[in-house]
This record gives structure tokens, sequence and C-alpha cells, in this order.
């Protein structure tokens, strides 16, 4: 569905143009404006913004992953769907030193905020790729922490992001996420709508989907915590934001 990703990049294209102009002042993502009220408010410590010189208003998501993922020096974390950067550069202060984090985006405007952003905060220890979340633009068992923030929901195909995902970890790596699921089946026209796609609602899939999925790449472990319900005005059905854990195994056998 080209259509779907189209639809995706224009929008995230218009959010960075507004980032651009008002910085940390103005955003639309998943959960703001015109997206579902996630209740990600205060998710992120108010000192470790200060030292990336950033708000939490430029994060789009629907929690706060970085918190999840319980990161250590010398660690190397993937951000699926790296935005304004926000995740991406609060990750690297937390592998440092010895630790890097990357962060990979399809939209070239989200890019260019999000590589001044990394300027701005002086944080050397960071790489943002141009590529998309079912393509990584990472070798084999590179990293050893994937996060994502109100991303994977936006993708069509997400056994295809899984499966990346879990090709890019390293053994007995994580995947700690943030991301948004439905709690009752959305109506078929509710699914058809580009513009709820965008929107991080068209896109959910249940609890039971997503556990599915992560087993089917070869995840174990698999841990999904509801963390706040959304009420949609408007809309048949039920989603939530929830944080997602899974582990790659520490030996993977072609059976897994």
């Amino acid at each position: 569905m080209s259509d779907v990703k189209e639809a995706v990049r224009s929008r995230y294209a218009g959010v960075a143009k507004q980032l651009s102009v008002i910085q940390a002042e103005t955003s639309a993502g998943c959960c703001q404006a015109d997206g579902p009220d996630c209740g990600c408010s205060g998710s992120y410590s108010t000192d470790e913004l200060k030292e990336i010189g950033l708000t939490e208003s430029v994060s789009l998501g629907c929690g706060n992953p970085t918190m999840l993922a319980q990161l250590e020096p010398g660690q190397v974390v993937l951000d699926l769907g790296s935005g304004a950067g926000l995740d991406v550069l609060l990750s690297a202060r937390r592998v440092a030193p010895g630790g890097h984090a990357y962060g990979v985006d399809m939209t070239d405007e989200m890019l260019a905020v999000a590589r001044e952003n990394q300027r701005k905060s002086g944080t050397a220890n960071a790489t943002f790729l141009k590529g998309t979340i079912e393509q990584i633009p990472l070798g084999d068992a590179a990293v050893d922490v994937i996060i994502s923030n109100c991303v994977i929901n936006l993708a069509v195909d997400k056994g295809a992001v899984l499966r990346e995902a879990f090709r890019v970890l390293r053994p007995a790596g994580r995947l700690a996420v943030a991301d948004m699921v439905a709690i009752e089946d959305l109506s078929p026209d509710v699914k058809k709508r580009l513009d709820l796609w965008a929107g991080c609602i068209a896109g959910t899939i249940s609890l039971e989907a997503y556990t599915s999925a992560l087993r089917d790449a070869g995840f174990r472990d698999v841990d999904i915590e509801i963390t706040r319900e959304v009420r949609l005005e408007g809309v048949d059905g039920r989603i939530a934001s929830a944080y997602i854990r899974a582990r790659k195994p520490a030996l993977v056998t072609a059976a897994s």
C-alpha cells in the first residue's frame, strides 16, 4: 500500500517544517494536535531534556522508550522512525561512553530537523540514517537495543518491520518500543482512511496479532503493557498506547 506510506511521509514532512520554523513549540504527531491524546506528557525527565537542549513537545510519540529500554554505557541503540531525534539524542547520552545511537527515518525534512537538533545538543555519538523501517540500512547483528516511539503502527507490513528488527539485533538483544495497539476492532471504514493511518489509528493491530508477529519474527519473552486507553471521537473501536518488550534469543537457530 504505497498510498499509506506516502500519506505518512507527507504528514511528517509537514510536521518537520513546523518544527523547523517554531522549534520545540509546535508539533502535530500521533499523540498531539490532530492525533489521539495518548497522555505521554511528563514521560521525559526535565534534567535529561535540558542536557540536549530540547523540550518534550518535539516528541511525536506515545511514551518514553529510552526509559523502557534501560540503556547502559557501551551499548549500540537503534531508533525506528527517529523523527526530530529526541529519543536518539537521549539514548546517545545514556550509552556514553563507548556506545552509539542510530536513528532511521524516511523523511528528508525530519532528518534535517534531527541533525540540526544534534548539532545544537553537541552530541557526537549519534547518527541519523535515511531509510525505511521495513528495510533498515544496517548490517546483521549490528545493535544491542531497538527502540521506537509510536511508529511501527504506521507500517502496513508490521511483520517485515519486526523481521528486520530481529535481523539487526545481536543475539540476546532487546526490543523496547512504545506503540499504539487495538483493544477493540476498528471498523473497516476506519481502516481504509489514509488520514487515520497517518494519525496512528487505522494501522493499529490487536495485542494477539502484535504478539504473534513478534513471535513469528523470532522474538521471545514478549510482554505488552497497556499504558493508557485512548478515546476516539467519532471512531468505532478502541485503541491504547502500550509498552512492548521482547528479546532475541542468545542462540538463534533456523527453527526460531
